[in-house]
């Protein structure tokens, strides 16, 4: 699974609003949905604001593999 969509399945399973996360994140509505939807690229930045909202790791949604996996 893709980081941005494990951010919206996160989203979906804790129940928050896409519109709060945005807003708390001063990215446009527009703009959150599109990277949530894989329609624009979501920078490291806006991935360190998601999960500052959150209060959560970015190794969440990052999955990390050993170098020769």
């Amino acid at each position: 699974m893709l980081v941005y969509q494990k951010v919206k399945q996160y989203l979906k399973d804790h129940g928050i609003q896409q519109r709060f996360v945005a807003d708390k994140c001063n990215i446009s509505q527009s703009t959150f949905n599109a990277m949530l939807n894989g329609k624009r690229t979501m920078y490291a930045e806006d991935l360190r604001l998601i999960c500052l909202t959150l209060n959560v790791s970015p190794e969440l949604f990052i999955e990390y593999q050993e170098k020769g996996a």
